[in-house]
């Protein structure tokens, strides 16, 4: 643990040593060689080529509260975020290894999933019992589907999944470690929500959490095997809503903070690579405050702010030795319907949620925010070129 790191170690080492407690007490994903393989060989393939290659994290991380997990912590993010920037990347010609939650938002397939319509309400039977998608949504899956076959027939996408926050921690670790010899044309996209808390192995229960105290009663008895089971054993049930023995058992739970390896990651496991965070805030008053901390703390290259509220209309972009760029979708500023949309872009202050129009945007912001990064990214391969002479 954290907390048996002596007191005196030298600020210099902590770094490395938190990450030593860290993956030797939290075991790695039973697919992490797997997962290591495939990444090898598609990071070389691109690497031989000359081309660049984005990491992109994406989705939420469970927090798991058992060894056997039933029960576990999770955050709101479905990956629309990564999974969205992802398309984005491909058509800016990077190749794109995608590192995501399972069952999250994954690109392109996105359009038909996690939507209120089931994906079979797109689809109807064709002539001589075939399956057809329906005449109204057939040009655009078509154009979906040509778009995603592209990608994978040409070797430009890989998908990595993963569960809880140790998988993505240790799924992290050896992906950016492999990325080094792409050099300055590596760059690391991390969108995915990762979680601040856990729960440390040694202190967690081996199997599902019990809701009362039955099973402590059940194992004490010696004699119960031989008994039969009795009304206050059967204080189980959570569809009971007025049990005749009420509930004996409240749950605290008690959370180790996640160590912060965004600075092994800019120094250890990606020292060349362009790196690009997110922060994800509610409290329009300490956004870019965040951000600016964020970027100060581990050196990075790039931390994209946005609030819970406006995330789909805005960003903004904190960056060294640039003033701050807010990056916004176009949007009606005066309720008018004839006049073309505009961005209201004169402000460098939050939006009001009040003043956006109901709905979701006509523009996906990822297509505004990729080429930004884009560009940021094409700057920072020829800085590092220049210091290196060539």
């Amino acid at each position: 643990m954290l907390s048996d790191i002596p007191s005196e170690t030298p600020p210099e080492n902590l770094a490395a040593l938190a990450e030593d407690h860290y993956f030797a007490a939290n075991p790695p994903p039973k697919n992490l060689e797997r997962h290591v393989a495939l990444a090898r060989e598609f990071i070389a393939h691109h690497s031989a080529a000359g081309r660049r290659l984005v990491l992109v994290t994406s989705g939420g991380t469970t927090v798991p509260l058992e060894k056997q997990t039933v029960r576990f912590i999770d955050n709101f993010s479905a990956g629309t975020r990564g999974a969205t920037s992802a398309e984005y990347f491909l058509e800016a010609g990077y190749a794109v290894l995608f590192l995501h939650r399972q069952f999250s938002l994954l690109p392109f397939s996105r359009h038909y999933s996690h939507a209120t319509d089931c994906f079979l309400d797109f689809l109807r039977e064709g002539p001589n019992g075939s399956v057809v998608a329906r005449d109204e949504d057939a040009a655009k899956m078509l154009h979906v589907l040509r778009k995603y076959r592209d990608a994978r027939d040409s070797n430009m996408l890989l998908l990595l999944p993963f569960v809880s926050i140790s998988d993505y921690l240790h799924e992290l670790r050896s992906v950016a470690q492999l990325m080094r010899p792409l050099g300055p044309r590596g760059l690391l996209y991390l969108a995915a929500a990762v979680s601040d808390f856990f729960v440390p192995p040694d202190r967690m229960s081996e199997h599902k959490i019990q809701s009362t105290n039955a099973v402590e009663a059940f194992k004490k008895s010696s004699i119960a095997a031989a008994q039969p089971i009795t009304e206050e054993e059967e204080a189980f049930d959570n569809f009971d809503s007025s049990p005749a023995v009420p509930r004996s058992k409240s749950l605290l739970i008690d959370l180790d903070p996640v160590p912060k390896f965004l600075k092994n990651l800019v120094e250890g496991w990606s020292p060349q690579g362009m790196i690009v965070s997110f922060k994800l805030e509610t409290d329009p008053a300490i956004l870019v405050h965040k951000a600016r901390y964020s970027l100060d703390r581990y050196q990075h290259h790039l931390v994209i702010g946005n609030l819970l509220s406006t995330r789909k209309w805005e960003v903004v972009f904190v960056s060294p030795g640039n003033p701050d760029r807010w990056i916004r979708v176009p949007f009606r500023t005066d309720g008018g319907e004839s006049n073309p949309p505009v961005a209201k872009t004169e402000t460098d202050e939050p939006v009001d949620p009040k003043s956006l129009p109901e709905g979701e945007p006509e523009v996906e912001i990822e297509s505004q925010i990729i080429p930004a990064v884009q560009d940021l990214h094409t700057k920072y391969i020829q800085t590092v070129m220049e210091k290196a002479g060539r």
